[in-house]
């Protein structure tokens, strides 16, 4: 096997391929050009879009050039795969700024250079596309009974699939005749729902330029409890700053569970695959001390070196007592309102670790809330400016949640 193809297969990539031993022979002969979509239908990208750019990355530092292809034509639409119900659609202009949004991200992650990793916007040919002769040219090769075949349309027949969704496959195939014409493109890669659409650009380009291409598929990256990856209780576990904060970004893959650290470490690190094997069969101290090196490794790579510090020094100031506890989450709060008391609950809301008054008060019947490591006992309990220590309030919300409350003036 291809020896890229291989190290994709070790770190846990690989989960379906059209032809794996024809795309390894291809890749054998010399780089080729492959893409990934994604659609820009939020503000920001999270971790779980990241899979298939950490295998983009992998795929260039062998020698193959790849595309990040947006989606500012498709996200008019939105993809029905993986969805139980049709997306919100939102205006062009929203698409456009998310757009942008997403190819900074992406820049600083896969450092786009216009030659082995460049970017690309289906709306560049959909936007314009004329209907009746997009149907005749391109619709007449598709299949209905084919395209119901797919479980990402099967199972949407049940709560409903609007004919606005049921084009998104031949727009989709078409992103990859466009970019097989322009770019030479013999490869598209994405996650696992995105299967039968990948399969029918296939079966498109064979059709219309005789030529053969292929697919690669990742799975659906899940932690070993079930979960979906990069599920929080805030939601997801998005890329920009200012939705998730590096702090909480690190957070997330400090506490990952035991079981997960080895797989984590070999799809969202680039550090070499027997040190990632080694690290995850580390126990107890030692592995708390590998989810650490894991959880700056991904920081670093997505926030860069200074924010991942910063984290990993506010996670020491806030469990070991040690490190910048400037670093972690915190709010202000006026002085005067400190001096006339604060309730605990309305503190703990404020702060962020609880949703609601209600889940504090859960939070403190479980003996789950603390301030300054004493535990809140009295869920009436009022915090006043003599509760400052170091001119501070620590907020603790269970064993892995923190935040710091200081006065401002």
């Amino acid at each position: 096997m291809n020896r890229a193809l291989e190290i994709l297969k070790e770190r846990g990539f690989v989960q379906q391929c059209s032809d794996l031993e024809g795309l390894s022979n291809l890749m054998d002969e010399g780089p080729i050009t492959f893409y990934i979509g994604t659609d820009p239908t939020g503000p920001s990208l999270h971790i779980g879009h990241m899979v298939p750019f950490f295998a983009m990355r992998h795929l260039r530092d062998a020698g193959h050039r790849g595309i990040a292809l947006l989606g500012g034509g498709t996200a008019r639409i939105g993809d029905p795969s993986g969805k139980t119900e049709m997306r919100k659609l939102i205006s062009y202009e929203e698409i456009d700024a998310n757009t942008e949004r997403f190819i900074d991200q992406l820049d600083r992650f896969i450092h786009f250079d216009g030659v082995n990793a460049l970017t690309a916007n289906n709306k560049d040919w959909l936007s314009n596309l004329n209907y009746i002769e997009f149907l005749r040219d391109i619709g007449r090769h598709f299949s209905v009974n084919r395209m119901l075949s797919f479980e990402s349309y099967r199972m949407r027949l049940e709560t409903g699939l609007s004919f606005i969704e049921f084009n998104y496959q031949l727009l989709q195939s078409y992103d990859y005749l466009q970019l097989y014409k322009l770019h030479g493109c013999r490869l598209q890669i994405g996650g696992d729902d995105q299967w039968g659409n990948i399969v029918a650009g296939i079966e498109l380009i064979r059709r219309v330029e005789g030529a053969e291409c292929y697919g690669l598929t990742f799975p659906l990256v899940t932690t070993s409890d079930g979960k979906k990856m990069g599920k929080t209780e805030k939601g997801a576990l998005f890329l920009d700053p200012e939705i998730t904060s590096p702090y909480e970004f690190f957070q997330y893959f400090r506490n990952v569970p035991d079981s997960d650290v080895e797989r984590f470490l070999l799809m969202f690190t680039f550090l070499p695959i027997d040190e990632c094997r080694y690290l995850g069969s580390l126990k107890d101290k030692a592995l708390n001390e590998a989810k650490e090196r894991l959880a700056w490794e991904v920081t670093s790579l997505i926030h860069g070196e200074e924010e991942a510090n910063k984290a990993l020094s506010a996670a020491k100031a806030a469990f070991r007592g040690e490190g910048d506890a400037s670093q972690l989450p915190t709010i202000e709060v006026e002085i005067s309102r400190l001096d006339s008391g604060i309730g605990v609950l309305d503190l703990f809301v404020e702060a962020g670790l609880a949703p609601s008054k209600s889940e504090a008060r859960r939070l403190v019947k479980q003996s789950g809330a603390s301030v300054n490591g004493r535990k809140i006992e009295n869920e009436m309990q009022i915090l006043t400016s003599r509760d400052l220590e170091n001119n501070a309030l620590m907020l603790r919300a269970g064993k892995k949640r923190v935040a710091r409350v200081v006065p401002k003036s």
